[in-house]
């Protein structure tokens, strides 16, 4: 696809590969539109996000950042043009996202993990997230994320104080879903995701929706939201499927209709 991010697609999952740790414009203009040819590719029910070498996605190119700083340009809008549109695009996605992480994982690279749905990591990984370390608040919603993944007290934390932590902390702290040896990650995420896009499109579709807004919503609106997308759902083949399967004593077969 480019010469920083790069698409394979097998089984109806697509694995989107961050070629370069750093994220440079061209980086983030290259992910954006890979994601967005996702979204709009309807054989595609799952998706696969990871990186290469030694780390997933360390965030901003500071190098780039800094030669940008240097010639006056206002860097620093970028977070409003490049990073919120990419990081709104990858939870738009109708579909799971599975994000295998390699490697190092930092800043608006933690961000961007932090947007799929499940997260598998290699064993001592480090993470951080680097925001403060530099003298820069934090962006690619990773504040948001934090306060709803670890609850506010270790989101102030993890942020106030961007010390390095491994991936089985973050499993401890449910940052990550699973830790394994660095030379399986890519292996256990397409697992993962072959076995998502083998199931009921439309329901996982709902799930994601309903997440969404649930740490949010009043209770009302919640109940509200899952009985117009369950009497959605009710209308799928894929629900029909099930029911028959079931009945019949056999494994379901899910088409993603």
């Amino acid at each position: 696809m480019s010469d920083t991010v790069t698409r394979e697609d097998a089984g109806g999952v697509a694995t989107l590969t961050l070629l370069r740790p750093g994220l440079t414009h061209a980086a983030r203009h290259d992910l954006l539109a890979a994601v967005r040819a996702v979204a709009e590719d309807e054989s595609v029910r799952a998706v696969v996000l990871t990186g290469t070498g030694r780390a997933f996605c360390v965030g901003q190119d500071l190098g780039e950042h800094l030669a940008e700083l240097q010639s006056g340009v206002p860097a620093l809008a970028v977070v409003e043009e490049e990073y919120n549109p990419l990081v709104l695009a990858l939870a738009a996605l109708r579909v799971p996202v599975v994000v295998a992480i390699n490697g190092a994982c930092a800043g608006a690279g933690l961000g961007i993990a932090m947007a799929g749905d499940i997260r598998v990591a290699a064993a001592g990984a480090k993470f951080t997230t680097a925001f403060t370390g530099i003298g820069l608040s934090s962006d690619s919603a990773l504040a948001a994320r934090l306060v709803h993944s670890v609850g506010g007290s270790r989101a102030a934390e993890l942020l106030l104080f961007p010390e390095p932590f491994v991936a089985e902390k973050a499993a401890e702290w449910g940052l990550v879903h699973r830790v394994v040896p660095a030379e399986e990650v890519l292996g256990e995420a397409r697992a993962l995701a072959e076995r998502l896009a083998a199931g009921p499109t439309a329901a996982f579709r709902a799930v994601k929706t309903v997440l969404a807004t649930a740490a949010t919503d009043s209770l009302e609106e919640t109940l509200a939201l899952e009985a117009r997308l369950q009497t959605e759902v009710g209308r799928s083949a894929d629900h029909r499927e099930a029911v028959d399967a079931f009945l019949a004593k056999r494994p379901p077969v899910f088409t993603g209709r």
